[in-house]
């Protein structure tokens, strides 16, 4: 192991029991950092210069699209201004380095409101249909994680790590743990979503006291991501929906479809719990969609005859 290898595993230590980063921050900068290493191949932190950096990040982007480099780059200035503050460098190299660049605007894909209708109704159907106790009991708990997911707007990593006290059903609050350990609480408003929740909260009890967290599996174990995401391609396949659609859908359906409702995009904001209002007003390009058809449609104009 080089001397960079060496400073890369004590920024990724000190990341992990000092910075107390998350697991999947902590995953992505062990990527990017491993790669940087095995790319470059110096074995000194002091042959790195503003040149060599600018050469690494060009490859990058040959290589991954914008949104990928984009955290890629944020991965090694988070390395450097660690040697900076370990005194490693003179000169972080990086000051001398122009790395802003445009991105392609993604609108966040959603879900048309009568295909969620599909996608629970034939949960429910799975539900009420069920041959066995074990078929019955995952219907229940699927039916309480797509209504949780579409009712809250939460996040697919927020859902699984619900442990037994984020979830009041009596006073129908959830407290959620979202980026950076930030709280926030929402309500269920839907009394259809409470009920199946108390349903599955019944049913499930000695499988959450086993494993501490709100969701988990007929052995006893938290729900995992990758689990929801074979649960939604399981319906999404017996619905016949021709359409693709991921956990984080949901979230995007929820806000967009708040926004086509008139509900104040600040509002919106704390319930995503974005800390921004610039990353929630990516919704209202989407809600512009919506816009457009209704003055293509309802306009008074559309019938003039002239």
């Amino acid at each position: 192991m080089n001397e960079l290898e060496t400073q890369v595993k004590n920024y990724l230590d000190y990341c992990r029991n000092q910075k107390r980063l998350d697991k999947k921050t902590l995953r992505a900068y062990r990527i990017d950092l491993n790669q940087f290493c095995s790319d470059f191949r110096a074995d000194s932190i002091l042959e790195i210069t503003p040149d060599t950096l600018e050469n690494y990040i060009t490859g990058l982007h040959q290589k991954y699209k914008p949104k990928t480099v984009k955290r890629k780059i944020a991965s090694l200035k988070a390395l450097f201004h660690y040697f900076e503050y370990k005194d490693l460098l003179e000169r972080n190299p990086f000051h001398k380095i122009q790395v802003k660049f445009r991105e392609p605007a993604l609108l966040p894909k959603t879900i048309p409101l009568h295909t969620v209708e599909t996608f629970l109704s034939t949960i429910y159907a799975q539900l009420s249909n069920a041959k066995t106790d074990y078929q019955k009991r995952n219907a229940l708990r699927d039916a309480a994680v797509i209504e949780l997911l579409f009712a809250t707007g939460m996040r697919i990593s927020e859902l699984c790590a619900l442990s037994t006290g984020n979830v009041n059903l009596y006073d129908r609050t959830i407290l959620i743990y979202g980026k950076g350990s930030k709280e926030r609480k929402i309500q269920i408003g839907s009394d259809a979503v409470a009920d199946i929740l108390e349903r599955y909260q019944c049913d499930f009890q000695t499988e959450i006291q086993r494993c501490g967290h709100f969701f988990a599996n007929q052995n006893g174990r938290e729900l995992s991501d990758q689990a929801v995401r074979r649960m939604i391609n399981k319906y999404t396949s017996l619905a016949a929906i021709d359409l693709h659609i991921t956990p984080h859908m949901f979230r995007h359906t929820f806000a967009t479809s708040l926004l086509e409702a008139d509900v104040d995009i600040r509002y919106i904001q704390e319930m995503l719990g974005h800390s921004s209002i610039n990353i929630t007003e990516i919704y209202t390009h989407v809600a512009m969609s919506k816009q457009r058809d209704i003055l293509t449609t309802k306009h008074p104009r559309k019938d003039f005859r002239i």
